[in-house]
């Protein structure tokens, strides 16, 4: 009788999880990217390692770029060619990341050419080093977003809450007790801090006797990988911020200027 009334009870609460997170997925209104790269150049530019950090469009991403006050409200990985080619001519999945309602999925780059998007890369990786963070996201394809758990859907329900923004980013947290339900930043996060690559600068309390302060305590929290939030592969100084354009031998002399622009 009891696990009769446990599983209708999961049953239930998982129903309520896919209409939530239904909502929480359908596209914002009055979304335009402002400068979203050329696909073609992204596609040349990018390199197996390097995160992907986007500008989504859907309800969550409002509340995701309000909580950790950032334009980024998604990351994701890029494998290059480390997943099986398609049976069918569509193209190639080249990306892993962990989306709500759905948990850790490859997608192609072009889900993605129309967004505002940046490339951040890690440096000084041996190509062994590499493989073993694509490894680490290969192997946990598959694992499931938890939808029983409300708490993780509900947080997102309030994209303005009334707290101070040193604790906005533990709102990003409040239920998540594992990597899959948390924000897609967490996954990419662990697999990095799995061959021990830093993602923030270490934090040291100096051994004064003194209580740590509410900014060091924060810095301190950060280390683990259910904290991290897409904007941190942007901030951290580890990472290199690649712009496409820049790469290929940018020269401003060959822009075609509207001359009848007016100058500002």
């Amino acid at each position: 009788m009891d696990n009769w009334i446990t599983r209708s009870c999961d049953t239930f609460l998982d129903r309520i999880g896919r209409r939530l997170a239904g909502k929480l997925n359908r596209p914002s209104s009055g979304y335009m990217p402002f400068t979203p790269s050329d696909f073609d150049t992204l596609c040349r530019v990018l390199r197996p390692g390097d995160v992907v950090l986007i500008e989504g469009r859907e309800r969550v991403s409002n509340a995701i770029k309000y909580l950790t006050q950032s334009t980024w409200s998604h990351a994701a990985m890029y494998v290059g060619d480390a997943l099986p080619a398609p049976d069918d001519a569509t193209e190639p999945h080249r990306l892993i990341e962990v989306n709500l309602g759905e948990g850790c999925v490859s997608a192609p780059l072009g889900k993605y050419a129309s967004y505002n998007t940046r490339i951040c890369r890690p440096v000084g990786l041996t190509a062994k080093e590499c493989q073993q963070i694509i490894g680490f996201m290969k192997d946990r394809i598959g694992l499931r977003y938890d939808l029983r758990d409300i708490f993780d859907l509900l947080r997102y329900f309030f994209p303005t809450p009334p707290v101070p923004v040193r604790w906005r980013r533990r709102m990003l947290a409040i239920g998540s007790g594992d990597p899959t339900r948390a924000i897609c930043s967490s996954l990419i996060a662990q697999a990095f801090q799995s061959v021990r690559y830093p993602i923030l600068p270490e934090t040291r309390i100096p051994e004064t006797g003194r209580a740590v302060d509410t900014e060091q305590s924060e810095l301190l929290h950060i280390r683990h990988h259910s904290l991290f939030v897409p904007r941190d592969f942007d901030l951290s100084p580890y990472f290199q911020v690649i712009k496409p354009y820049l790469v290929e031998a940018f020269d401003p002399h060959l822009l075609q200027w509207d001359e009848l622009a007016p100058s500002t």
